[in-house]
């Protein structure tokens, strides 16, 4: 574990890094018609575009400091499905802008992993630079928004639970769905919020995909937020 590559632990989850072996259960899931209702168009993924994305989310932390974790049950060990940061250039209008979304196979839905392990990443991201490490100062986040399609209901219970408020109604435009932002300051996070943070390392997001000025690439292996467990989505710096 380094601070590009971190790991962070809930009561019952283990937020780590990704492995080839992780493959099977990831093609799995997102051949799941269920998991995938709300992502996307709707279709289900191919074992092959799994394994690319699940290449691109791993170079996502070497590039940018930071990503999606395999979220991984404590007591069993069994992946359960991924939630962390991207980039959601699937959706300009809120650009420049750092994401936060999950994805859980169906049989993990109904437990509260989605919110046990965005509260854990929202902690991770909002964690006070200064405090881990000086150089960081200038990453820090103050804005979150949170996206899901506007019939994802159990995604919008997640956000709701993280406290955020909603902010607006738009379509992607790729695909056209259309999908609801909810939105989380810095300030209304901490009050709430006291620590939370497991893991000593601070994110270190790339202050030139903060600001705007290069690559807005999501790491995000589809393109449509939402699904029924949900992706709760999008941590943005303010503008």
């Amino acid at each position: 574990m380094t601070p590009r590559h971190p790991e962070l632990r809930t009561e019952r989850l283990r937020l780590r890094q990704w492995s080839e072996a992780d493959l099977d259960a990831l093609a799995e899931m997102d051949a799941d018609p269920d998991v995938m209702r709300y992502i996307g168009d709707g279709s289900t993924g191919t074992r092959e575009r799994t394994a690319a994305a699940l290449g691109r989310v791993r170079a996502a932390w070497d590039e940018r400091g930071h990503g999606l974790f395999a979220a991984e049950e404590t007591a069993t060990g069994e992946l359960v499905g991924w939630v962390g940061l991207a980039v959601p250039a699937f959706l300009p209008e809120v650009m420049p802008a750092v994401e936060i979304g999950w994805r859980l196979r169906r049989r993990s839905w109904g437990r509260g992993y989605a919110t046990e392990a965005a509260r854990e990443v929202l902690a991770f991201a909002f964690a006070d630079a200064e405090a881990e490490a000086e150089a960081w100062a200038d990453t820090r986040l103050e804005r979150v928004v949170s996206i899901c399609h506007v019939d994802n209901h159990a995604s919008l219970r997640v956000m709701t639970k993280l406290g955020m408020t909603y902010d607006r109604t738009t379509r992607v435009p790729a695909h056209g769905q259309p999908v609801r932002v909810m939105a989380l300051t810095r300030e209304e996070y901490h009050p709430r919020h006291d620590g939370g943070v497991t893991s000593r390392f601070a994110p270190r997001i790339r202050t030139d995909v903060l600001r705007g000025r290069r690559r807005q690439v999501s790491s995000w292996p589809s393109t449509k937020p939402g699904r029924r467990s949900g992706p709760g989505r999008l941590l943005r710096a303010a503008p």
